[in-house]
C-alpha cells in the first residue's frame, strides 16, 4: 500500500512540475505580463486575449454579419437566407449550423426563458425550412451537453428529441449530410450499439465521403472514453487518412485520435517527441501544406497543431500556425477549457517565448 501511495504522489508531482521542467530545458522563462523581460505577443500583431473570438475557429464574415443581425433584431430570416444559399456539399454549411445553434444555446443560458427566441420563432413560423430544422436539432444536442448530465433521464429526453428533429430534417433536405452528422453526436450520447452506429455512418459517407467534420464526430464515438477503444479510434483515423485524396485534411485525422487519448499525467519526458506523436504531427502538417487555402476545416487542424507543436518544443512551426489562426479560438483544443481564450493565450505566449529563446523575432517570422 505504501508503494501505491508513493507512485500516486510521484504522478501528481510530475503533473505539476512537468510543464515547468519542459520550459526550463528549452531555456524558456515566462515573465509576468508587462514585465520588461516578457516576450510580447503584441509585437507579432497578435490579437489581445479579450478580443479573441471564441465563436468560430476561423473567419466567416458573412456568418458573423448575419449573427449580429439575428441577435440584434431577433429576426431569424437572415439566418434562413444564409443557410439557403450555403451548399450542402462541403464543410461550411455544417459549421454555420453549429454556429447558429451555439449562439441560440448561449443566449438561452444567459437569458433563461427568453434567450434564443429567434430560433423558436424560426421553427414555428417556417416549420418546413430545412435550415431551421437542422439548427434546431444541433441546438438540442448542445443543450443536452450544456445543461444535463450524461446518462440521466433529462439528458436522454433531450437527445431523443434531437433525434426526432434530425429525422424531420433529413426529410426536408434529402441528400444533405448535416442532419446525419448531428445524429452522430446523438448516437454518442445515447450509447447506440456498434451496429446502429455503422448504419448511421454508412448514411453519412454515402452523402459526404470526405467530410472532415463528420469524421471528427465519428471519431469521438469510437474513442476509449465513449463507445470504442484507442485501437478503434486509431484504426478509423489511419484508414481515413490512407484513403484521403490529395489536398484532403483527413490526413490530419490521426492527430485528433492521438489528442483524444492523451494521458492525463505524462511521466515520459520525450512523449511529444516519440514516434506516435511525431508521425501524426507530420501527417497533419502534410495535410495543412497540401490543403486549399480556403478549406473551412483548415483552421481546426492548425489550432490542434499549435498545441502539439508547442508541447513538442517546435517553436518556429508553432508560430507559423499561429499567424494563420490568431484572432479566433472556437476550436479544439481550446474549447475543452472553461476559458478558451485564456487557454489559447497561454500556448501562444509559450510559442513566442520559445521562438525568441531560440533566436526568433518578428522580422524572421514567415507569414
Amino acid at each position: 500500500m505504501e508503494i501505491l501511495w508513493f507512485l500516486i504522489a510521484m504522478a501528481m508531482l510530475a503533473a505539476v512540475i512537468g510543464p515547468v521542467m519542459m520550459r526550463r530545458r528549452a531555456g524558456i522563462r515566462l515573465a509576468a505580463p508587462g514585465s520588461p523581460d516578457a516576450a510580447d505577443p503584441d509585437t507579432y500583431g497578435f490579437v489581445r486575449q479579450e478580443l479573441l473570438d471564441v465563436r468560430l475557429p476561423g473567419p466567416d464574415q458573412d456568418l458573423l454579419d448575419v449573427l449580429d443581425v439575428v441577435q440584434r433584431t431577433q429576426d431569424w430570416r437572415a439566418a434562413a437566407q444564409l443557410l439557403a444559399g450555403t451548399p450542402k456539399e462541403g464543410e461550411v454549411r455544417w459549421q454555420r449550423v453549429q454556429a447558429f445553434a451555439g449562439a441560440a444555446s448561449l443566449e438561452l443560458a444567459q437569458q433563461p426563458g427568453t434567450g434564443g427566441a429567434w430560433l423558436r420563432a424560426w421553427r414555428s413560423e417556417s416549420p418546413k425550412d430545412a435550415g431551421g430544422a437542422q439548427v434546431h436539432a444541433e441546438f438540442l444536442v448542445q443543450q443536452a451537453w450544456r445543461t444535463a448530465t450524461a446518462g440521466t433521464d433529462e439528458f436522454r429526453i433531450i437527445l431523443e428529441e434531437a433525434r426526432s428533429v434530425c429525422s424531420e430534417a433529413t426529410l426536408l433536405a434529402p441528400g444533405d449530410p448535416v442532419p446525419y452528422i448531428t445524429d452522430l453526436a446523438v448516437a454518442r450520447g445515447l450509447g447506440d450499439s456498434h451496429e446502429q452506429f455503422d448504419q448511421l455512418w454508412a448514411k453519412v459517407i454515402d452523402r459526404a465521403p470526405d467530410h472532415m467534420g463528420a469524421h471528427l464526430a465519428a471519431l469521438h464515438h469510437l474513442c476509449e472514453k465513449w463507445h470504442g477503444s484507442r485501437e478503434d479510434a486509431d484504426h478509423f483515423a489511419t484508414t481515413a487518412a490512407a484513403r484521403a485524396p490529395r489536398g484532403s485534411l483527413l490526413a490530419a485525422l490521426p492527430l485528433f485520435a492521438v489528442y483524444e487519448h492523451l494521458p492525463e499525467v505524462n511521466l515520459v519526458g520525450s512523449f511529444y517527441q516519440g514516434a506516435v506523436v511525431t508521425k501524426a504531427l507530420e501527417g497533419a502538417l502534410y495535410a495543412v501544406h497540401s490543403a486549399r487555402a480556403d478549406d473551412p476545416m483548415l483552421a481546426h487542424v492548425r489550432h490542434l497543431l499549435v498545441l502539439f507543436l508547442v508541447r513538442s518544443e517546435r517553436w518556429a512551426e508553432a508560430m507559423n500556425q499561429l499567424v494563420h489562426v490568431d484572432g479566433h479560438v472556437g476550436a479544439l483544443p481550446w474549447t475543452h477549457s472553461g476559458d478558451p481564450a485564456a487557454e489559447y493565450t497561454v500556448y501562444r505566449a509559450l510559442a513566442v517565448a520559445g521562438y525568441e529563446a531560440n533566436g526568433g523575432s518578428p522580422a524572421t517570422l514567415l507569414r
